[in-house]
């Protein structure tokens, strides 16, 4: 089979406000200081395992251009603009079924574009290993990340049979995200992992499952499929995708099929879904303070993260675990603690 990796680059960050905006989310921006944005390290670290005519991009109508502009490798017609957002089970069943009018032997990854990995070895061996499976089954494999921490924020995985001379596991069940109590509880059971929200099937796998658990996106894909690749297809996914049902693609289909598994790994990964997670993985002064980019003084500050965009010199005194970050005219100085409602404080 062909390997092909689908990533999901249609979110507006909003947490990550000032910095990430829905007219620039943080998917396009050089998160890290690195020269390179987080979808173009999330294309890098995937090359070796297929040519880029084999990567596809879903994302808004209105980004299509920066995905151009930052992935100028990347054929025209393996960039997907969604006219609306509808969640992930559309996003994913769009690249699906358009990969598979073309390509009727795909081994296919699907991943977000925003997440950072730092150990990018072990991370491709991860992702060969979860393909090897699904080439020669009709299975669906689920990267499961070995929690470091009670971690409340993400939803988890909960493993059981181990598949002999493997190291994959029967999936017992996704969890939601938990309160503190139960994040401990799962960290110390040790069966539990973070759900990356990184998936591999191969082609027949994930539509035949669309189709037997979500008929109506399936036929709605279907109708699509009849214009892919031609003049037509435009139009077609701007009268029938908005159609589709909002619905995420654990609810669709994860939490319904049989044939679920999951490969725990640890390959240095955060989804970086805020401030808080964007700290905690870059190098911090003995105050555990972050600062992105020059020109910022801190003074009696312990535990905070400071970005600046746009000022020549920045001075923090006397904060304790609070973010800073200025951009294009917008600041934001707000506790850690409540950084979670960054979304409700910008709407």
């Amino acid at each position: 089979m062909e390997n092909h990796i689908v990533i999901m680059a249609g979110g507006i960050g909003s947490r990550f406000w000032p910095m990430s905006t829905p007219e620039y989310p943080k998917q396009f921006i050089d998160v890290m200081g690195c020269g390179k944005s987080l979808i173009q390290l999330t294309v890098e670290r995937f090359a070796p395992l297929c040519p880029i005519e084999n990567f596809w991009v879903v994302t808004s109508e209105k980004y299509t251009g920066i995905v151009r502009e930052q992935l100028p490798d990347l054929p025209e017609c393996n960039i997907l603009a969604e006219p609306i957002a509808c969640n992930t089970a559309p996003c994913i069943a769009y690249a699906c079924w358009k990969i598979k009018k073309q390509h009727s032997q795909a081994n296919i990854i699907v991943t977000p574009s925003d997440a950072l990995v730092m150990n990018t070895n072990e991370f491709q061996r991860i992702m060969c290993c979860a393909l090897n499976f699904t080439a020669t089954s009709n299975s669906i494999v689920t990267i499961g990340i070995k929690p470091s921490r009670p971690e409340t924020g993400y939803g988890y995985i909960q493993a059981t049979e181990h598949i002999n001379s493997t190291e994959i596991y029967k999936v017992g069940a996704f969890k939601e995200k938990p309160d503190v109590e139960t994040a401990k509880e799962y960290v110390i059971q040790g069966n539990y992992f973070w759900n990356a929200g990184i998936f591999v099937w191969n082609v027949d796998t994930i539509t035949d499952a669309i189709r037997k658990f979500t008929p109506n996106l399936a036929a709605i894909m279907d109708e699509m499929s009849r214009d892919f690749y031609t003049a037509l297809e435009v139009d077609t996914v701007r009268k029938l995708f908005p159609t589709c049902e909002k619905i995420s693609i654990d609810y669709a289909v994860m939490e319904k099929a049989e044939s679920i598994y999951t490969l725990p790994a640890e390959f240095g990964w955060s989804d970086l879904g805020s401030w808080g997670s964007l700290r905690s993985i870059l190098p911090q002064d003995e105050q555990g303070n972050v600062t992105i980019n020059d020109g910022v003084r801190l003074y009696n500050c312990t535990n905070c993260i400071v970005y600046t965009a746009g000022e020549n010199k920045v001075v923090v005194e006397g904060l304790d675990g609070y973010i800073i970050a200025e951009k294009n005219g917008a600041l934001l100085v707000c506790s850690l603690k409540e950084e979670q409602r960054i979304k409700d404080f910008t709407q």
